[in-house]
């Protein structure tokens, strides 16, 4: 009786998973089809998986974009984590008013939307590749300094950050650890789950970032691969075969990420809420 009073929330969660799935179940299939095949709907596999790839290295550079997106990730998903959880750690850990004020209108910052604010970030690193050409335009700097950490991360680790047993940090000081020691030889090993969502959140973020990359990278050698993809579909007659290859693959790392991280994922967010 009880298996059957359950059916209807058995059949309801089925649905909603299946309608979770198709979208990348149809974009794995399409990649094995021609772009004919793909344009009529077809839902069987096909046998052009090799074709589609080999047409995709033929007319972008795949490897470099990959290598390209991979570094600009890595480099924004450390200095993010480092960055955020030092200020959601002192902004916690050592609260006053003052610095309530300031993480209030650090919040408030949420509220501005990027778009406003491309116009005078590329201003400003244009200025700098004369100055400064490492960190100019055209640059992995210029596409990771402006977007490495966000208001919802320093607040992410905050929130977390209450969670942290105070005791450690009065035994490290007894103990005669320094500030920095406090942070990195406690607070870092104990909020490891933390760490591990937040650097999802961010990886994937990173690796998914079109609209900034597009703006500040200008020659084809630094493009990103979701850069590439867009241009893919961007001719006069896309092949969609091609392009769900190239999405197939771009997909893959975020994916084995998540897969790979999904417990530390799921208990960094629980404890967040908490």
């Amino acid at each position: 009786m009880r298996t059957l009073r359950r059916a209807p929330i058995y059949v309801f969660l089925s649905i909603v998973a299946f309608v979770s799935i198709f979208p990348f179940l149809w974009m794995i299939i399409s990649a094995t089809n021609l772009s004919v095949d793909v344009t009529q709907g077809r839902m069987l596999p096909g046998t052009h998986l090799f074709d589609n790839i080999r047409k995709l290295t033929e007319s972008i550079n795949l490897v470099p974009a990959l290598w390209n997106t991979l570094k600009i990730a890595l480099t924004t998903t450390v200095l993010a984590l480092l960055v955020a959880s030092l200020a959601g750690y002192g902004f916690e850990i050592y609260r006053s008013k003052a610095k309530d004020m300031v993480f209030n209108l650090l919040l408030l910052s949420m509220m501005i939307p990027f778009a406003a604010l491309m116009v005078p970030l590329y201003q400003m690193f244009s200025k700098l590749s004369a100055a400064a050409p490492l960190i100019g335009v055209n640059t992995v700097a210029a596409v990771v300094l402006p977007t490495f950490t966000t208001a919802f991360l320093i607040f992410f680790f905050r929130q977390s950050s209450k969670m942290f047993p105070r005791e450690l940090l009065e035994a490290g000081r007894i103990d005669g650890l320094s500030e920095l020691g406090l942070f990195f030889k406690i607070y870092i090993p104990t909020m490891k789950t933390t760490y591990s969502a937040a650097a999802i959140i961010t990886f994937m973020s990173s690796w998914n970032n079109y609209l900034w990359p597009l703006i500040v990278l200008q020659t084809p050698e630094k493009r990103t691969i979701p850069l590439l993809i867009s241009n893919l579909g961007s001719s006069y007659s896309p092949d969609f075969g091609v392009i769900m290859a190239a999405v197939v693959i771009s997909t893959l790392p975020t994916a084995i990420v998540f897969f790979l991280m999904q417990k530390q994922f799921v208990a960094g967010m629980v404890g967040s809420v908490k």
